[in-house]
């Protein structure tokens, strides 16, 4: 079967990529090398050149990915006919599903914004404030309207990421509770958190 042109290229771009998000969430970015990166790829280190021009940008390019992807997935996922506690809840389902299958990515979006220079810690930056700026919008709707109970939008959003990305640490599937059970749970106490009554 004959290869599509470029389709060699695109592969190992992709294998390249997975094996540095593993890397790197292992190990951590400043403990890995190119080298490192080349050898889980099979690939030798002067090559891996021809698909990434430094470690730098391949983080870079990690966390864009996975910060697109997430809003992309989020404006598929949100409805304009939610009311402010729907839309609540509908997001904290969503953000714990998503995340809980992309652990690594998450891992690496947070833990190592450190490690970005400065041109790409802004544009990286840039990316998640945008996402968080979907669930500040219905938590200042939720306000505005009287469904929620909070002073600052802008906190309570960075508490309640900060709370639902802590889920990726611990949890592990085949546990005592299902998912299902514990996006429940979750979704409970974000609401609480903002004053909104369990129906």
């Amino acid at each position: 079967m004959a290869r599509t042109a470029g389709s060699s290229g695109a592969e190992t771009a992709t294998r390249l990529r997975e094996a540095a998000l593993g890397l790197f969430a292992r190990s951590g970015y400043a403990a890995v090398s190119m080298r490192d990166i080349a050898e889980a790829v099979g690939l030798q280190p002067g090559a891996l050149y021809n698909h990434v021009p430094t470690k730098q940008d391949l983080l870079a390019a990690l966390m864009r990915e996975h910060l697109e992807a997430l809003i992309a997935a989020w404006q598929g996922e949100a409805s304009a006919s939610d009311d402010p506690a729907a839309a609540l809840k509908r997001f904290v389902r969503f953000h714990i599903r998503y995340h809980l299958a992309r652990p690594d990515a998450v891992f690496i979006s947070y833990m190592e914004l450190r490690n970005l220079d400065e041109a790409n810690f802004v544009r990286i930056e840039a990316l998640r404030r945008r996402y968080e700026a979907y669930l500040r919008d219905i938590l200042d709707s939720g306000r505005h309207d009287g469904a929620f109970s909070i002073e600052e939008s802008p906190i309570a959003t960075m508490a309640i990421i900060a709370m639902l990305n802590g889920l990726t640490t611990w949890y592990r599937s085949g546990g005592r509770l299902a998912q299902e059970t514990i996006e429940d749970i979750y979704i409970g106490m974000v609401a609480r958190s903002v004053g909104l009554k369990e129906e």
